[in-house]
């Protein structure tokens, strides 16, 4: 099958109008009449997940994270991201992105369902952008909010939430033995979520990326935090997208990268 058509599918199902304005998703790399019969899946273009994709003979990268967030004004080896898109060209792999249409409209209700959260809505409603008209049947955004499967402590929450996304650690914020009945959860970075955490009535935000501050603050106003780092609350997207390319075509081979997480507890 050629890249297009993957592509097509990819974009009926995550809209990038629902892509943030600051975002840069959509093919990156490559042209889309490439003949695809292997994809490799990860959560970042690394230099070393380019080159499993090279080893693995896949014709196309998926990523959650563009590849080129600012404008490229030279594509050369003299710095990494000219680098990995050279590559990327020499070995003839296309690279796709999506992000925050991918967060909107895949990640975000994904990471309630395993969070077995009940009675969610959305945390942050995102409109779709653009031109382009695209109306969909409720409302759309980042993050949920909904009931946790039962009562629990922070430190209970904190130990779920460590168990459910397979964890090494976790960061936690707030009174250990607080009893929790109502979760925020927002993959990624989710410091500017508090405000919508708190608005929603949420007594605890499970998320990533959040500083010293953030978490005070957020505590002075009755919401704990759960921090399963960016990695850690973004992993599932391979997988994830593993399944559904295998529904859409069954034919295509997927194959997801081995990419360790930035950071890491000693």
């Amino acid at each position: 099958m050629k890249c297009g058509e993957i592509i097509e599918q990819i974009e009926k199902q995550f809209p990038p109008v629902y892509a943030q304005e600051w975002d840069n998703v959509g093919l990156l790399v490559g042209h889309e009449d490439q003949p695809v019969s292997r994809v490799m899946l990860a959560l970042d273009a690394t230099e070393d997940v380019i080159r499993q994709a090279a080893r693995e003979k896949a014709q196309l990268l998926i990523t959650h994270h563009p590849l080129i967030f600012h404008g490229v004004k030279q594509i050369n080896d003299r710095d990494f991201t000219g680098r990995k898109i050279l590559r990327l060209a020499e070995q003839g792999i296309a690279c796709y992105a999506m992000h925050t249409n991918f967060d909107v409209m895949g990640m975000a209700e994904a990471l309630a369902d395993l969070l077995k959260l009940t009675d969610s809505q959305v945390l942050m409603e995102v409109l779709p952008s653009g031109e382009e008209e695209y109306t969909a049947k409720e409302p759309q955004g980042i993050g949920r909010v909904g009931m946790l499967p039962r009562p629990m402590t922070l430190t209970e929450c904190a130990g779920f939430v460590k168990k459910v996304l397979d964890l090494p650690y976790v960061t936690v914020s707030g009174p250990a033995d607080r009893i929790l009945r109502r979760a925020a959860v927002s993959s990624g970075s989710g410091r500017s979520m508090i405000s919508y955490g708190l608005a929603k009535k949420a007594e605890v935000l499970i998320t990533g990326d959040i500083g010293h501050h953030e978490a005070l603050d957020a505590g002075e106003q009755g919401l704990c935090i759960i921090d399963g780092g960016h990695y850690g609350t973004e992993k599932l997207f391979a997988a994830y997208m593993e399944k559904w390319l295998g529904k859409e075509f069954p034919d295509l081979e997927c194959v997801r990268a081995v990419q360790e997480p930035v950071f890491f507890a000693v």
